[in-house]
């Protein structure tokens, strides 16, 4: 079984047991949350939602949290001795899907 959820702007396949990396969350290292489905989906059954699955969430525990690799934002304009570096890192939350339904 595996479902689409939506966190932070964005869409993840998950399915029990799995670990993901999603955008930073306000919860504590070891708190549980919930995840809106838009889509689940066994074997040969699929529930599609409305905008999202009626009664339907995806249960998953927060494992830690921290910033991933730094991405160089580097701009340049020729003939006009104009750069500018800059370093970026992205927060995220690393949480772990107990169960769907």
């Amino acid at each position: 079984m595996y479902a689409i959820i939506v966190t932070g702007g964005k869409q993840y396949k998950v399915e029990v047991g799995s670990e993901i990396m999603v955008e930073k969350l306000d919860a504590e290292v070891g708190a549980n949350v919930k995840f809106d489905v838009l889509l689940m989906a066994d074997g040969e059954n699929v529930k599609i939602g409305k905008p999202v699955v009626a009664g339907a969430s995806a249960n998953a525990e927060v494992l830690e949290h921290g910033k991933g690799k730094k991405v160089i934002v580097f701009k340049y304009k020729p003939k006009k001795d104009y750069r500018k570096k800059q370093g970026h890192r992205q927060p995220y939350t690393k949480v772990k899907i107990l169960s769907i339904g």
